[in-house]
């Protein structure tokens, strides 16, 4: 199993570069036709969302889709699929940054009670906790 990178997923969902663009797709189609799988680490989720956000300005609804959209795709292998599907749920119904939300689904899944934090606006959320 080979893995992918983030500016792999970039390619994908944003197509700003025509000749890495055809590239990726050449890649999932024949990850496709061999049925092979492409292992998407959880680094890589998390960096793809902060440059969605950062650098390419993409909404929060657009980027759950998007994941959304991901993870229905065969031909990926997610890290801690579990935690990425529990994350998009619970992130559609609030305006915690996602990153946040996405470190903190981590670690439940790791069997932490809370993660703490001196982020004031990340510890409104549930699975946070701020530093005393």
């Amino acid at each position: 199993m080979k893995a992918i990178d983030t500016n792999i997923l970039i390619r994908f969902l944003i197509g700003d570069d025509e000749l890495q663009s055809k590239k990726v797709y050449k890649i999932f189609k024949k990850a496709e036709s061999e049925k092979k799988e492409l292992f998407v680490p959880l680094l890589v989720i998390i960096e793809m969302i902060w440059v969605l956000e950062s650098v390419y300005d993409i909404q929060r609804a657009e980027i759950l889709d998007s994941l959304n959209d991901l993870l229905l795709m065969p031909i990926f292998k997610f890290d801690q699929i579990l935690t990425l599907q529990q994350f998009a749920r619970s992130a559609k119904g609030n305006k915690h940054d996602l990153s946040d939300l996405l470190i903190a689904h981590s670690a439940k899944t790791n069997g932490c009670e809370t993660v703490i934090t001196f982020d004031k606006k990340a510890s409104k959320y549930q699975l946070f906790e701020l530093a005393k």
